[in-house]
């Protein structure tokens, strides 16, 4: 499938990498294939790197068990294999984001990750006033003109096409819900947000053409964006609780959570109704993440945030390694995905896989499109 237009930008870093020593080519090269191999501890024999890879968090924090712990574990990965300490900083607010990036420059970091669109317009104004440190920006295109080009030549964006996974969760939700009703909410009405309850609704449309079925979608409604339900925040907490419970009292059995950690707040929503509802993660496998409510999960849709930044971080510590031409995970390059459905194997149908499987092939092909911001129908 075409992915994201953007002109291709390449920078040739100027700044060497110092290596003494053995060089760990092997290393990278098994960072790069996507080996899922724990990397081994540096040793006093491995390669002395001079090269300081750096993150800083959205306010959701390292620890939110989805969208910023993700890319966190992508740089410590990465940085271990090469055997460098890498630099991070939280974020409490927004009002963190210019200043800590700032520090990060200031501590002569290389290569500055920022997790979340938040971030962006603090990432490009640092990129611009520091054309020789290197940046990536998650989940955000680093275009804040909507020009269609990356507003600095030093940043490389890490997009995810999650509409079509979220399709294919969608199709399984409206399979698996007995109301005939399922509902999604996010944090905040951003298109890296909508993306997944857009992808979600798709599929649960094409579930009710296959089938001739009439499951409703609570929370979106791709004809009136502007209304997409939201919490107004990305953190776990009341708010996020009652809009959860809105939705089951609107007979919803499967809510979809887009924004870190509110997938919490709904997970205790569904605890206190008492009710038979289930529920979707977002970015990471929850399953494993957050076990609390493992016997509510369905699925999660996936972002391969993890291997990418540590892809990301790895090419750069070489000389000549950085590129800023977009990535844009997919089906296609397993960027995206759904999770197993754990301990819902027994309660789905039993046609479920095989017709997910199919369903997959078909959006890689070309045959089901899947529209989204970053590709259109």
């Amino acid at each position: 499938m075409p992915g994201i237009i953007l002109e291709d930008i390449l920078r040739i870093t100027s700044r060497g990498r110092v290596v003494s020593g053995i060089a760990l080519v092997g290393t990278s090269a098994m960072l790069l294939a996507g080996c899922a191999a724990a990397p081994e501890a540096p040793t006093e024999s491995a390669a002395a790197l001079d090269y300081l890879p750096c993150m800083v968090s959205d306010a959701g924090g390292f620890d939110d068990k989805s969208f910023n712990q993700l890319g966190f574990e992508g740089l410590t990965e990465a940085s271990a294999a090469l055997g460098v300490t890498p630099k991070s900083t939280e974020s409490a607010s927004e009002t963190d984001y210019a200043p800590n990036i700032d520090g990060l420059v200031a501590a002569g970091c290389d290569l500055i990750v920022t997790v979340g669109f938040a971030l962006s317009a603090a990432t490009v104004t640092a990129a611009l006033a520091n054309p020789d440190v290197e940046f990536a920006i998650i989940d955000d295109a680093a275009d804040n003109d909507f020009d269609g080009t990356v507003d600095a030549p030093n940043i490389k964006p890490i997009l995810f096409d999650t509409s079509q996974a979220a399709f294919l969760a969608g199709y399984a939700s409206a399979s698996y819900s007995k109301t005939g009703v399922v509902g999604t909410f996010g944090g905040m009405n951003f298109p890296t947000v909508t993306i997944f309850m857009d992808g979600f609704a798709q599929g649960v449309a094409y579930f009710n053409e296959q089938k001739s079925k009439d499951v409703k979608v609570l929370g979106w409604d791709a004809d009136k964006p502007d209304a997409a339900l939201m919490t107004g925040g990305f953190e776990a907490n009341d708010t996020a609780k009652t809009v959860a419970s809105g939705l089951i009292d609107q007979d919803a059995d499967v809510i979809f959570p887009v924004g870190g950690p509110i997938f919490q707040s709904a997970g205790a929503a569904i605890v206190d109704s008492g009710k038979d509802v289930a529920l979707l993660g977002a970015d990471a496998d929850v399953f494993d993440t957050f076990p609390t409510y493992d016997d509510l999960y369905l699925t999660s849709v996936l972002k391969g945030m993890k291997p990418a930044v540590a892809e990301i971080v790895t090419a750069a510590s070489e000389e000549g390694g950085f590129d800023a031409t977009a990535y844009v995970g997919n089906l296609e390059n397993d960027g995206v995905g759904i999770a197993p459905f754990h301990s819902f194997e027994d309660k789905v149908s039993a046609d479920l896989q095989g017709e997910l499987d199919t369903i997959k092939a078909s959006i890689i092909s070309g045959d089901i499109k899947v529209t989204s911001y970053l590709v259109a129908g």
